[in-house]
């Protein structure tokens, strides 16, 4: 289940972050101090164009979804990312349900609450793991390109799913 994220989330969104895990997978892979995560939420919370979203498993927030750079007029269109309290989920050996779940509530979300034409995102090339969990759920890649980031480059994949293709239950 998603439900709008809070400011009382906001400490656990940004220790789920910062968890080594999730950074290994990020474009930004340096710890975010909280000062940095303050101006962000300060920004995202009142952006029209994002959705910032809990997800909830087993009545536990667990992880974040994020929808950013929203059109929703003429060809709706949209992008979006999350990330999970890997280490808690990881403990309790709930890492692939809670993955699943994610996923499957994000891309629900995207096309039966925004009414998106055509969910896009980004992977790294090297996160082989998420990229056939997209496939699987028919997010198609595009042309990888390399990108800067805190001094480092790295490999970023395209995806998108358009309304179409979306896997049916």
């Amino acid at each position: 289940m998603l439900r709008e994220a809070t400011a009382d989330d906001v400490n656990l969104m940004l220790s789920w972050r910062n968890q080594e895990t999730n950074r290994q997978v990020s474009k930004t892979s340096h710890e975010i101090t909280a000062a940095e995560h303050a101006a962000w939420w300060s920004r995202v919370r009142v952006d029209p164009s994002h959705r910032l979203l809990m997800y909830v498993h087993d009545d536990l927030p667990v992880g974040v979804v994020t929808f950013f750079d929203l059109r929703l007029s003429g060809p709706r269109t949209g992008s979006w990312g999350f990330y999970l309290d890997a280490d808690g989920l990881a403990d309790r050996g709930l890492t692939l349900p809670a993955w699943l779940g994610v996923m499957r509530a994000a891309v629900d979300y995207a096309f039966d609450v925004l009414a998106l034409d055509r969910l896009d995102g980004e992977v790294l090339a090297h996160n082989t793991v998420v990229r056939q969990m997209n496939r699987r759920f028919r997010f198609v890649e595009g042309t990888e390109r390399r990108e800067t980031y805190g001094g480092q480059e790295v490999t970023v994949i395209p995806i998108s799913l358009a309304r179409e293709n979306r896997r049916r239950r």
